[in-house]
């Protein structure tokens, strides 16, 4: 889903016309059409104001109810575990995760932009 049915679908969820929305959120309703056209995106500031303003976080607003975690549970608890690593041990799973998945990428043909790498710091 995109992000302006997803504004648009929480919007009508609450009950509130865009005029209404519009003023909670202090858009210009002008503007909040076009956020909910797609012809448009709103700012940070703005994402924040509308998020508030539906009750809502703003990753609700930018991602739907897509979860962003893995669907596979053992996966999701583990990346739940990185929480208690230090920062040298995260550097050295996010070095190994891109390992991972630029080889996946070779072998798939998928060519995407990859991230910078982290350089360990020295211990």
């Amino acid at each position: 889903m995109s992000f302006a049915d997803t504004l648009a679908g929480l919007r009508r969820s609450r009950d509130l016309t865009q005029v209404a929305l519009a003023q909670r959120a202090g858009v210009n309703v002008s503007q909040l059409r076009k956020y909910e056209a797609g012809g448009s995106e709103p700012s940070l500031s703005a994402l924040r104001r509308l998020a508030v303003a539906l009750s809502c976080t703003t990753d609700t607003l930018v991602f739907g109810d897509h979860p962003r975690l893995p669907d596979d549970q053992a996966l999701r608890l583990a990346f739940e575990a990185t929480t208690f690593l230090d920062d040298a041990e995260r550097a050295t799973l996010r070095e190994v995760l891109d390992a991972f998945i630029a080889r996946h990428n070779a072998r798939h043909g998928q060519d995407r932009p990859r991230r910078p790498r982290h350089r360990r710091q020295p211990t």
